[in-house]
């Protein structure tokens, strides 16, 4: 999965951390913060990109420096309870896998995904939230948020192969 436009998109300035969120949330549920889903919490925030779990799976099921390691069975639920919590939610799918991407402390935004090299363009357009809004207003609609996903041909996988004449082609 290419992220290429990925670091285009302004973080915003949230109060509380994700792992302090993600603990607020858990507490509702009369859950606890465990040191391996505040490794999974960590892991997935610590820089913004799209990943699947197979993904954060690789990266966390080997031994850890402290001898501990997480299990899958634990990344599958923490991602599941992370996307309850609204601090990820799920984007695409890529080659039968579920994406996911930073919902928590990202504005709005919307995708261009492309069908085949699977790129995910990020961008925001406050145009489109605006016709969204008068739509929805036409309607009698209240909207909490919107999500976007433009399925196409990115630039790079239009482009007509180049083709190198063969020593045939040429007589």
């Amino acid at each position: 999965m290419n992220d290429s436009a990925v670091k285009d998109l302004e973080r915003h300035e949230v109060t509380v951390s994700p792992v302090e969120k993600f603990r607020e949330y858990l507490g509702t549920r009369g859950k606890r913060l465990t040191q391996e889903r505040e490794t999974i919490v960590r892991e997935i925030f610590a820089e913004h990109e799209h990943f699947d779990s197979d993904q954060i799976v690789s990266r966390l099921t080997q031994p850890r420096r402290d001898g501990g390691r997480v299990s899958r069975a634990t990344v599958y639920r923490t991602l599941s309870q992370l996307e309850e919590a609204g601090l990820i939610r799920k984007v695409a799918r890529s080659n039968d896998r579920e994406v996911y991407e930073h919902d928590y402390g990202y504005p709005q935004h919307d995708h261009f995904i492309c069908e085949k090299c699977q790129e995910l363009v990020e961008f925001r357009n406050d145009e489109i939230s605006a016709v969204l809004e008068r739509v929805a207003a036409e309607h009698g609609f209240r909207m909490s948020g919107h999500r976007l996903e433009v399925h196409g041909i990115c630039s790079a996988c239009a482009k007509p192969p180049t083709r190198r004449h063969r020593k045939l082609d040429m007589i």
